[in-house]
């Protein structure tokens, strides 16, 4: 595999993009629904809260907006589409139960926004890029999962919308660990940097000293 990706980079792919001036947070999906490993759509995510964790306590230290997101449905038999076809776990995801809340293990601040979709990408049917935009973001520092999921999607979407886009490599986690695995290479090869959280969490501090 490390002989094919260095192949694929000698090819072009894999280029920097590199953070930029502006960056905000989003921390996809670790609602109580995908944390608890006992849920038909959970697994155990506690390793990637405790970086996340790291990620937002940085990104309160420097001042830059957060985002967490959550999938939830009034009625999943209407709203979730041809995507309940797949994961019949979808139905459970009802406006204001216990699965679409957000980790209790996660250290939130008050000024935290929380973004409820439907789909995959946190950026489909929603005001997302708008919202980044409006606050001068030109950085996206993703977190969160499932890494093959919601998290790949909302990277490739992040880069369609033309954000620099970063995903946090220990603050991500699957239900699959091949999945988990490769996403990040398909994620750091075509639409963004995949970076250690030590090194985000410095740059965040940069980010902090400048303002």
């Amino acid at each position: 595999m490390a002989s094919e990706i260095a192949k694929v980079r000698e090819r072009g792919f894999g280029r920097r993009v590199g953070p930029g001036r502006r960056p905000a947070l989003l921390v996809v999906d670790l609602t109580r629904a995908f944390t608890a490993p006992e849920a038909s759509l959970g697994a155990d995510m506690a390793p990637a809260i405790d970086e996340a964790n790291r990620l937002l306590d940085a990104a309160h230290a420097a001042g830059i907006p957060v985002h967490l997101s959550a999938i939830a449905y009034d009625d999943p038999r209407t709203q979730s589409g041809i995507w309940r076809a797949k994961i019949t776990g979808l139905d459970a995801l009802i406006l204001g139960s216990e699965g679409v809340e957000q980790d209790p293990r996660l250290r939130r601040a008050p000024s935290d926004r929380i973004l409820v979709k439907r789909f995959a990408s946190c950026f489909f049917g929603t005001a997302l890029a708008e919202d980044l935009r409006a606050d001068g973001v030109d950085t996206l520092i993703i977190a969160g999962c499932t890494t093959s999921g919601c998290v790949r999607a909302s990277a490739v979407d992040a880069c369609s919308y033309g954000f620099r886009t970063i995903v946090a490599r220990e603050a991500t986690a699957d239900r699959l660990l091949d999945a988990h695995a490769q996403s990040l290479i398909d994620i750091d090869l075509k639409y963004g940097d995949v970076m250690p959280v030590d090194d985000i969490v410095g740059y965040l501090g940069a980010v902090q000293a400048v303002a």
